[in-house]
C-alpha cells in the first residue's frame, strides 16, 4: 500500500520543478517548429530548382548529343565543308559538352542538398512530436500532481497497463522483425544464392553447350519470378502501400480477391455506413486483425467461405469476421495461442481503446468481433 500523505508531499515539492521544465519543453517545441518550416521552404524551393535543372540538363543532353553528330559528319566528310565550319562544329560541340558537365555537377549538389534537407526534415519532426508528446505528458503529470490523491491508485493501475502494453508493442515488434527476417532467409536470399548458381552453370555451358543456355535461362527466369513475388508477399506483409492510397475498404476487396484466387477461400465483404478515410494506425489494426482472421479460417478452420461484416459510423468502426469452419473451445485456444493470434489480434484493438470478442464452438465455426472509437 502506498502512503498517500507522503506522496501528496513529494508530488507538491515536485510541482514546481515541472512547471518550470514544462516552460522549457515549449520553447524546444517552437523553436523546432520554426525551425521545420524553414526547412521545409527551403526543400521546396530546392526541389523546384533541382527539377527545373533536370529538365535543363535533359534539354543539354539533346542539343550536345545533336552537337557531337554535327562534328562527326564534319569529320568524316571535311572536304565537303571549309575549316570555319569544322572549327564552328568542334567548338560548339566542346561548349555544350562544358555546359553540360557544369549543369550535372549543380544538378548534383542540389540532389544532395536535397537529400539533406529531406534527413533535416525528418528529424525537426521528430523533434517537434517528442516535444509536443512531453508537453502533454508534462501536461497531465501537472494536472494530476496539481489536484487531489483521489482515485490516484486507480491513475497508477491505468500507468501500469500502459507499461505493460507497450512491452507487449516491443515484444510484438521484435517478434515482426524475426519473422521478416525469417522471411527472407528463407526465401529470397536462398533464391538469390540459387540465381547464383544457374548463372555460374549458364557461364560453363556458354563454353561447352551453349545450346542448354536457354532452358537454363528459362529456369533461371522463373526462380526470379519466384523471388520476386516473395519479396512483394513480405513487403505487403510490413504494410500493404494501397491502404495508405485507396483506404482500408477498397484495400480489403482488392485483398480478399487476390486471396481467393491464391487459396481458393471465398471471402465476402460487406460494408455497411458512409465510407471515409481514418488514421492510420487504425487502418493498419483494421486490417491486420482481419487478415489474420481470415489466415486462421483457411489455415486452421478448413472453412470455405468467410463473411466480413464492416461498419463505419461517426463514431465507431465496428467489424464482424466469421467463417463456417470447424470451430474451437475459446478458453483453451486462448490459453495456449501459439499460432491463432488471437491475444495479438485482441492487443490491436485493445490499444485503441477497441473492444474485441471471439464466438466459437467446435463444429460451429467462428466469429470475431470487435469496435474501435473514431473519438477520444
Amino acid at each position: 500500500m502506498f502512503d498517500l500523505k507522503a506522496l501528496d508531499q513529494i508530488i507538491k515539492d515536485t510541482i514546481s520543478a515541472v512547471e518550470k521544465s514544462k516552460e522549457q519543453i515549449y520553447d524546444i517545441a517552437e523553436n523546432a517548429r520554426m525551425e521545420k518550416q524553414r526547412v521545409a521552404l527551403e526543400l521546396e524551393e530546392i526541389q523546384k530548382r533541382t527539377i527545373e535543372t533536370i529538365r535543363e540538363v535533359d534539354e543539354l543532353e539533346r542539343l550536345e548529343k545533336t552537337a557531337r553528330l554535327r562534328l562527326m559528319e564534319v569529320s568524316r566528310n571535311f572536304n565537303r565543308y571549309t575549316e570555319k565550319d569544322i572549327k564552328e562544329a568542334y567548338d560548339r560541340a566542346k561548349e555544350l559538352q562544358v555546359k553540360l558537365g557544369l549543369l550535372r555537377e549543380r544538378e548534383s549538389q542540389l540532389r544532395q542538398r536535397r537529400h539533406q534537407l529531406e534527413i533535416s526534415l525528418r528529424k525537426l519532426d521528430e523533434t517537434v512530436k517528442k516535444a509536443e508528446d512531453m508537453v502533454s505528458q508534462v501536461g497531465a503529470a501537472l494536472s494530476l500532481l496539481s489536484g487531489n490523491l483521489q482515485g490516484i491508485s486507480t491513475k497508477l493501475e491505468e500507468i501500469q497497463q500502459r507499461q505493460h502494453l507497450s512491452m507487449q508493442v516491443i515484444k510484438a515488434q521484435e517478434e515482426e522483425r524475426r519473422r521478416v527476417a525469417r522471411d527472407i532467409h528463407d526465401g529470397p536470399a536462398q533464391s538469390m544464392a540459387n540465381v547464383i548458381l544457374r548463372i555460374e552453370i549458364c557461364e560453363r555451358l556458354l563454353e561447352k553447350n551453349p545450346a542448354q543456355v536457354p532452358k537454363e535461362l528459362r529456369e533461371l527466369k522463373k526462380v526470379l519470378k519466384n523471388s520476386l513475388q516473395d519479396v512483394r508477399k513480405i513487403i505487403f506483409d510490413l504494410r500493404p502501400m494501397a491502404l495508405d492510397d485507396l483506404g482500408i475498404i477498397p484495400t480489403l476487396k482488392r485483398y480478399f480477391n487476390e486471396y481467393e484466387e491464391r487459396t481458393g477461400l471465398k471471402v465476402e465483404l460487406i460494408a455497411f455506413g458512409q465510407e471515409k478515410r481514418i488514421s492510420s494506425a487504425m487502418e493498419v489494426a483494421i486490417f491486420r486483425v482481419i487478415q489474420e482472421a481470415v489466415n486462421n479460417a483457411y489455415k486452421h478452420a478448413q472453412a470455405s467461405k468467410v463473411v466480413v461484416r464492416l461498419e463505419m459510423t461517426p463514431k465507431v468502426v465496428n467489424c464482424s469476421i466469421k467463417d463456417d469452419g470447424v470451430g474451437f473451445v475459446v478458453k483453451e485456444k486462448m490459453g495456449q495461442d501459439k499460432t491463432f493470434g488471437l491475444i495479438g489480434m485482441r492487443e490491436r484493438i485493445e490499444l485503441l481503446k477497441g473492444t474485441f470478442e471471439i464466438n466459437s464452438a467446435p463444429g460451429k465455426g467462428t466469429e470475431i468481433r470487435f469496435q474501435i472509437p473514431l473519438e477520444g
